[in-house]
């Protein structure tokens, strides 16, 4: 009796064991739970009142300054960019435009700093005088080897001796290193550099870039770049295809992330060409242009500009004074420098069918304004296009697609079809350009029916591996010609102008839709128009002189021939001669001996012989010989190159022994029109995702209790 109820009284104990258990740990679940629901809740608020800080500060320019502020790597305390004042001043005479670029770093933190600024410039401009002004310390800087002026540099800086240095990265990009800004001063850079101005169809045109629009980087990352790129310098890593990635990615910011005085440009204009301008436009911003006899002033309405698009100026002769020949002379160091320029009249209005293929560019980087750009270019292309034309449209990002195989006749319900595909073309992903060019040069047109074969390429040209592009088209071309069309407010015109003079064609740029139908027409009518082919240009009875471009290129109706000789005094006359479609003989003279007075013609020279030699570096190495020339002409000639730099150094130093220096990349404006997602930014003091990966980590044991809970009762 005793021992039965005893196993009654164990078993009704166990029994109530199994009862209590799951209640008791059904509780203690319920209890973890609520904390971390409640820890996860106040995570949240917590994340978002930190975000709605960050907006807000982010409207208001970050601080009441409005300037953008960095961590310091070492104290982890925040620590104000460095501040960036731009002035233009440009001279034109003739063919040739003079600029005085000043650049000025305020260093607004309370310790030493080194500015480095990766900045465009003109394509192919001429960088030939450096100097640098710290206080009342006017220093001129010296051209040297690239590793020369590193070294010299790199000592500067560590020695606590003030330095600035100029680089060159491509033709149309470069950096500036500024070392030792003392705390609370600012040191300017005054850079002096020439270029060609353009004359198309009766009108001149200067271009000057103030941003970059962020580039792709097409390539494999390298083995020794594949730990984690500092913040402090480009936002991109060198890969296989573009091993200087790094210095050619600058940082790109807002123009509310920068102070209301930073990154503006105050730009003055003196136009002298030679003969009375009718007319000052611009595409890109106001103008206010004053007239004094043949020359004209001119200056942005608002005064300073913000430097988030391209200035573009264009000014025309008054009407019937359009040149159609002109020839400068300059002497420099005991030489004879003569530049010619000549606008053949191709009057003969026969033209040839066509297949016209359309290439464009649908990548990120053409998000916002730039694909609207595009797509209506491409549309008006399409409305260039005869009954007896043939097109095809392609269209790249990561990867190439075609609306065809193969080219197709232009007839009304194919241009249909072409215009519903193009008007719902997006914009997203890289900008994976070789395959484009594989696809768009590789076709072949009727070998029946006299056609010619035309590309027209639309991009912004956001790409680092041009000369990779450069090559492929020199490869490539077969008998295609290749047009570019620059697309956005800053786009890469280094990569526009090479690539339509590997593909013997020409370039436009359009910056703006309400403005685009002028240089878009002008473009389709060149591209309808007939060719002069062969030219040849006989300088006289001399022999021996250096002529650059040796053989020019073809052209088409509105362009003028340019060549500069080194060598040749200004008497007797130079000959060009040429076929026109037809095969007949095309042929002009001028007289040497009315060359006017020009400054400069010399570095023009240097910099297209620079360009000739370079162009044997498309196969990926320049030879022993050539980079020693390239050098010898740079140092002679005072030009920046990639194998020579500009630098200045003060002899006494100014920053005390032990006193660190940090390094402050100044960012570049995202171009006006452009998509928030292209910014690159730095880091900034708020840690928003490890704030989010927090919030994240603490909704997990959340779940895995609910998850453990169910299972428990199940």
């Amino acid at each position: 009796m005793q021992s039965n109820a005893l196993s009654r009284e164990m078993t009704s104990r166990a029994s109530e064991t199994r009862c209590s258990g799951p209640a008791r740990q059904s509780r203690w679940l319920a209890v973890v739970e609520g904390i971390s629901l409640w820890l996860a809740v106040l995570l949240f608020f917590f994340l978002q009142s930190v975000v709605a800080e960050a907006s807000e500060q982010e409207q208001r320019g970050q601080d009441s300054a409005g300037a953008l502020h960095f961590i310091d790597q070492e104290s982890g305390r925040k620590q104000p960019a460095t501040l960036l004042q731009t002035d233009y001043k440009v001279e034109v005479g003739g063919l040739i435009a003079n600029t005085r670029l000043v650049q000025s770093f305020e260093n607004t933190s309370q310790q030493w700093q080194e500015g480095v600024y990766v900045f465009p410039l003109p394509a192919q401009a001429s960088v030939y005088s450096l100097k640098m002004t710290a206080g009342e310390r006017v220093i001129i800087g010296e051209i040297q080897t690239r590793d020369e002026a590193r070294r010299q540099y790199e000592q500067a800086k560590s020695e606590g001796r003030q330095a600035a240095k100029v680089d060159q990265q491509r033709p149309n990009l470069f950096t500036t290193r500024l070392a030792n800004i003392p705390p609370g001063e600012t040191v300017s850079v005054e850079l002096r550099y020439q270029q060609a101005v353009r004359y198309q169809s009766g009108e001149f045109e200067l271009r000057l870039p103030t941003t970059l629009t962020p580039r792709y980087i097409p390539g494999v990352v390298m083995a020794e770049a594949s730990a984690p790129v500092s913040w402090q310098g480009g936002w991109a890593a060198p890969t296989n295809e573009v091993p200087d990635a790094d210095a050619i990615s600058p940082l790109t910011v807002l123009p509310q992330d920068v102070a209301a005085t930073s990154h503006r440009a105050n730009v003055e204009l003196q136009l002298n060409a030679g003969l009375p301008i009718g007319s000052v436009t611009s595409s890109s911003h106001g103008l206010t242009s004053t007239w004094d006899g043949n020359t004209v002033i001119v200056v942005p309405k608002t005064g300073a500009i913000l430097m988030d698009r391209d200035l573009v100026v264009r000014w025309a002769p008054v009407r019937g004074q359009a040149p159609s020949a002109a020839v400068f002379h300059e002497t420099w160091q005991g030489e004879d420098y003569l530049m010619t320029m000549l606008v053949p009249g191709l009057d003969n209005t026969d033209s040839l069918p066509r297949e016209l293929v359309f290439v464009i560019d649908t990548s990120g980087s053409m998000a916002g304004e730039s694909i609207r750009q595009a797509r209506a270019s491409l549309l008006r292309g399409l409305d260039t296009l005869s009954v007896d034309d043939r097109f095809n449209v392609i269209q790249f990002n990561s990867q190439t697609t075609s609306l065809y195989g193969d080219a197709r006749p232009a007839s009304i319900a194919n241009l249909n079809q072409a215009r519903r595909y193009v008007r719902g073309l997006g914009a997203d992903g890289g900008t994976e350009m070789a395959g484009a060019l594989d696809v768009a040069l590789n076709g072949q047109a009727p070998e029946q029916g006299g056609y010619i074969r035309q590309v027209v390429f639309i991009t912004d040209g956001a790409v680092g591996n041009e000369a990779a592009l450069f090559r492929k088209i020199q490869d490539q071309l077969g008998d295609t010609r290749l047009f570019t069309v620059g697309i956005g407010s800053a786009p890469n015109m280094h990569l526009m102008g090479e690539a339509a003079r590997f593909g013997r064609g020409t370039y436009t740029a359009i910056s703006d839709l309400n403005a685009m139908e002028q240089p878009l027409d002008e473009l389709f009518s060149k591209m309808q128009s007939p060719v002069l082919a062969d030219i040849v240009t006989d300088w006289g009875a001399d022999t021996g002189h250096d002529v650059l471009p040796r053989r020019p290129g073809d052209l088409f109706r509105g362009e003028p021939m340019i060549q500069i000789i080194r060598g040749r005094a200004p008497h007797g006359d130079v000959t060009v001669s040429g076929r026109l479609p037809d095969g007949s003989a095309w042929r002009q003279s001028l007289p040497l001996h009315e060359a006017a007075s020009a400054k400069g013609l010399h570095r023009h020279w240097a910099r297209e012989k620079i360009n000739l030699l370079m162009d044997s570096s498309l196969s990926g190495h320049i030879n022993e010989d050539d980079q020693n020339e390239v050098t010898r002409l740079a140092l002679a000639h005072q030009l920046v190159t990639r194998y020579t730099s500009f630098i200045a150094v003060d002899k006494s130093p100014v920053r005390p022994t032990g006193m660190p220096v940090a390094t402050d990349h100044v960012p570049t404006l995202l171009p006006a029109g452009s998509e928030h997602a292209m910014l690159r930014y730095p880091q900034t003091a708020t840690p928003a995702a490890l704030l989010m990966a927090l919030g994240l980590i603490g909704l997990l044991p959340c779940i895995a209790l609910m998850m453990l809970r169910r299972r428990v009762f199940e």
